[in-house]
């Protein structure tokens, strides 16, 4: 068991260098955010396909069920498409760094979806964000796009963290996540064809990219959610999620190794940067020791 929880440990830290690495492919792939993500769900599809059809796993599941998993689809599609068009106009380090407002959108938006209080101490570490996002915009204002498109995908992670949360209590990750990825395909399709978007130009794609697409689509995408899976049946969500905290910290340290004067970014950036990631750290173990002190009475 202790050899399986150590093994675990290290995949998931793996899982999470390969998040980081994502973004640095992002800024790799020479194509647009739009074909960049179109390509990246068709790879994802295509592999999760392949697995099923090696491991013999089925893909039903209620009409209902698979209505809604194609309809949440078009959240992560959403969140993808801002994602990388972020990086497309900014950089890598100020999407990362935005990106990293996620938990706060999740304090602000749970109470909606589960209908509970708002909790005093998440308006606070909430309140420290907003400071935190007012530094990087006074010091970055060349980025001003790109930090709207980060914070975008930020809200979109959330949402679709929530609407996952409520999936998982009832279907397979796997399954939630296959019929999820048809339905962001779907909806990009039909809007690539409604608006002309499939011409020559869209299907014109160098090697370069296509390697690049290729570990983007099966490594970062499929294999890595497989494995993320994997490693919650020896380590508690609680330490997932504060090892997952670290994607910002291994893609912004990559971006600026690989990109180097391209990422560098002022004292006050970092700064606000290490506010972000702070307050999401603090959240996670407030929350954390909330539910012994519960556990205990």
């Amino acid at each position: 068991m202790l050899a399986d929880n150590v093994k675990s440990n290290l995949l998931l830290h793996l899982i999470v260098f390969v998040w980081g690495f994502t973004a640095i492919l992002g800024n790799l792939i020479t194509l647009d955010a739009l074909p960049l993500v179109w390509y990246r769900i068709v790879i994802a599809v295509i592999t999760l396909l392949l697995l099923f059809a090696f491991k013999r796993q089925t893909l039903k599941d209620s009409k209902s069920n698979i209505t809604r998993f194609l309809a949440a689809g078009i959240v992560i599609a959403l969140h993808w498409l801002t994602f990388f068009w972020a990086i497309k106009v900014s950089n890598v380090s100020v999407t990362l760094a935005c990106l990293s407002t996620g938990a706060f959108f999740t304090s602000i938006l749970e109470p909606i979806f589960y209908k509970r209080k708002i909790i005093a101490y998440e308006v606070f570490f909430g309140f420290i964000v907003v400071c935190a996002l007012g530094l990087i915009f006074s010091v970055s204002t060349e980025y001003v796009e790109g930090i709207l498109l980060a914070l975008s995908a930020a809200c979109l992670s959330a949402v679709f963290s929530i609407i996952n949360g409520k999936f998982a209590q009832h279907s397979s990750a796997s399954i939630i996540t296959f019929y999820e990825m048809v339905g962001g395909l779907l909806i990009l399709s039909l809007y690539l064809l409604f608006s002309g978007g499939f011409t020559v130009e869209f299907f014109t794609v160098t090697t370069t990219d296509w390697l690049w697409l290729l570990v983007l689509g099966t490594f970062c995408t499929a294999f890595a959610f497989i494995g993320s899976v994997y490693v919650m049946k020896y380590i508690t969500p609680f330490t997932v999620m504060l090892t997952i905290n670290l994607e910002p910290v291994y893609g912004i340290l990559l971006a600026i190794l690989i990109f180097k004067d391209s990422e560098k970014m002022s004292p006050e950036f970092y700064v606000g940067a290490l506010l972000i990631l702070s307050t999401v750290v603090l959240n996670a173990i407030v929350k954390n020791r909330k539910k012994i002190k519960v556990a205990k009475i």
